[in-house]
């Protein structure tokens, strides 16, 4: 059996998660709840680089789908964990008692891209939107082109009046 196998297995048995093994080396699995219990135990297990943290708006269902992307050096495997938090009240728990500044750094960009809330995140300041209060601009109800016709195009400037008809 492959490490990668070992690995799904042992995850399954201990959080009766499903997994999903991708390729030689990559494994994706949802966990219900908060994950971090989950993302301790990877870490353990020699996941020791968060390499990103990433947000997918399920506006139809009302979710958001929080993904954290693991690699172990030792073995060169990626695991994928995701977890579906509510999108009118989009909060889970920080990953930075885990990974420090790289959560931190991550988890910043979520909070000011999407909204979402890390709990334990002492420091969710903009890293991009300064005095942005606005909706969430990666949100996929944020009319992007209407913000920019309203905001940042000159009706009497020639070069743009394209964009207004």
């Amino acid at each position: 059996m492959s490490k990668v196998e070992d690995i799904a297995r042992e995850l399954n048995s201990n959080f009766g998660v499903e997994t999903e093994i991708r390729g030689d080396n990559s494994i994706w699995l949802e966990v219900k709840k908060d994950p971090l219990i989950l993302l301790e135990f990877a870490k353990r297990k020699g996941f020791g680089h968060l390499s990103s943290i990433s947000v997918t708006d399920w506006i139809e269902e009302g979710k958001y789908e929080v993904t954290y992307h693991l690699w172990s050096y030792s073995d060169k495997l990626l695991l994928n964990v995701k977890t579906k938090i509510s999108r009118d009240d989009p909060v889970t728990l920080s990953a930075i008692s885990l990974w420090g500044a790289n959560a931190q750094i991550h988890e910043r960009e979520l909070h000011e891209l999407f909204g979402v809330n890390f709990r334990g995140n002492l420091d969710p300041s903009p890293l991009f939107l300064e005095g942005w209060d606005k909706t969430p601009p990666f949100k996929k109800d944020f009319n992007w082109r209407d913000y920019v016709r309203k905001e940042l195009l000159d009706k009497s400037n020639k070069r743009e009046k394209g964009y207004w008809e």
